[in-house]
């Protein structure tokens, strides 16, 4: 059963979900994200997680510009109040006591409140209503100016000098192209944000595409032909 399959209302998710307070990290509907678990705290949500729904909140933390951290040690830390569920897809043990799991993207969702708990990880009540168009897989391809879209990321990737497969790239969907390019971009945590909240497909789009071309700009590459 696809995750489409699984969940297709809000009312199938649950209300309160573990979050995993990740800085310059967003998880999007139907895309993957790699975690590398070693944290004790994470350790134990994952365990939970697993004999339970499966589901996982990603979820920026608000830092100031200096602090480094990845993911705030304090539970009171200020957090976004948006973010997204994933189900865990993909789960291994090593040997040094790290799990690594993939999230797969199910739908964003809106934080209403931190559950009292004494797990060591944070436990949000979410709702998805605002998002519950991230449900329909695919919803709003046909409005997204893939020609466009594909033109920028070959000016990119040439610039940079990254290596990828064109061919499978061309094949993909307009939904896991642009949500997959969106979680794996290596932008900023604001950047990152501005992407996850993207109204829609077309949006988010347009967002990548802007990104692109202020970093191609940046690196003295005209932006002419990227219009």
């Amino acid at each position: 059963m696809t995750l489409t399959e699984r969940y297709t209302r809000p009312a199938d998710l649950p209300a309160r979900i573990p979050v995993f307070p990740l800085r310059g990290a967003i998880l999007l509907p139907r895309a993957t994200l790699p975690l590398n678990i070693f944290e004790p705290r994470y350790l134990e949500m994952i365990d939970d997680a697993m004999s339970g729904a499966r589901i996982i909140g990603i979820l920026q933390p608000i830092l100031a510009d200096d602090d480094d951290q990845e993911s705030p040690l304090d539970k009171a830390a200020k957090l976004r109040s948006v973010g997204c569920a994933g189900r865990v897809t993909s789960y291994q043990e090593l040997d040094d006591g790290r799990v690594i799991i993939t999230l797969t993207g199910i739908t964003r969702f809106e934080s209403i409140g931190e559950a009292e708990t004494d797990k060591p990880y944070r436990i949000m009540s979410v709702s998805y209503d605002r998002f519950a168009s991230d449900l329909t897989e695919g919803l709003g391809e046909e409005f997204v100016d893939r020609k466009n879209l594909l033109r920028v990321l070959k000016t990119y990737l040439e610039v940079n000098r990254l290596k990828t497969d064109w061919t499978t790239i061309q094949r993909a969907s307009n939904e896991f192209l642009i949500n997959a390019l969106s979680v794996m971009c290596p932008y900023g945590p604001e950047e990152k944000q501005a992407l996850l909240e993207a109204k829609d497909l077309r949006s988010r789009a347009e967002v990548l595409v802007a990104l692109a071309e202020i970093d191609l700009a940046s690196n003295g590459s005209s932006g002419s032909t990227l219009q």
